[in-house]
């Protein structure tokens, strides 16, 4: 990460660091293994940690979607130490459409609701997903408000579920994930 940093990368829409609502996701995927995850879709994937670790533990072909550009450098050093790749899309939130988001049995997310601005275009972006008949809909996040505005509409239109989740190792984090099964 340091050498993609001397290189002059540097991420513009919160793509920084690595974010704990990852960690949170991976530890639920971890333990609550996916019927469905041939393809998935890390959306807002940042540096694309959740994402790697679904190629790399559970054999899926991801795409790793983000508005900016400047993470991707980020995302494939990370993806190489792992041994694995993804496929790089660069794509805000209402850009997905649901002919793209059929192609995805799952779609992931870690911290993508963090502005009010952020609530409808996501859960829209959900909309679309459930409509496109994507299996598996889970995105974590350390509690925002603006999460919990998206998460219940989201309960509401498709009885997803909000669970309170927190890891302890490797790395300490706390916060929910909406859960959401396409049956």
């Amino acid at each position: 990460m340091r050498q993609v940093r001397r290189e002059g990368v540097k991420p513009s829409i919160h793509g920084n660091k690595l974010w704990k609502s990852s960690r949170l996701l991976i530890d639920y995927l971890g333990k609550n293994r996916p019927e469905h995850s041939n393809s998935v879709i890390d959306v807002g994937c940042g540096w694309g940690i959740s994402g790697i670790w679904c190629a790399k533990t559970l054999g899926s072909q991801v795409t790793s979607a983000d508005a900016d550009p400047d993470v991707f450098p980020y995302l494939e050093a990370s993806a190489g130490l792992n041994g694995v790749s993804t496929t790089p899309l660069v794509s805000t939130f209402e850009k997905l459409t649901t002919k793209q988001l059929s192609q995805f049995d799952m779609l992931i997310a870690a911290d993508i609701c963090f502005w009010d601005e952020l609530v409808d275009p996501v859960f829209n972006m959900v909309n679309r997903a459930v409509k496109a008949g994507v299996k598996h809909i889970v995105i974590a996040d350390p509690k925002r408000s603006t999460f919990f505005d998206m998460a219940q509409r989201c309960e509401d239109r498709f009885s997803a579920e909000i669970i309170e989740w927190k890891t302890l190792k490797p790395i300490a984090a706390r916060g929910a994930l909406m859960v959401l099964q396409n049956a």
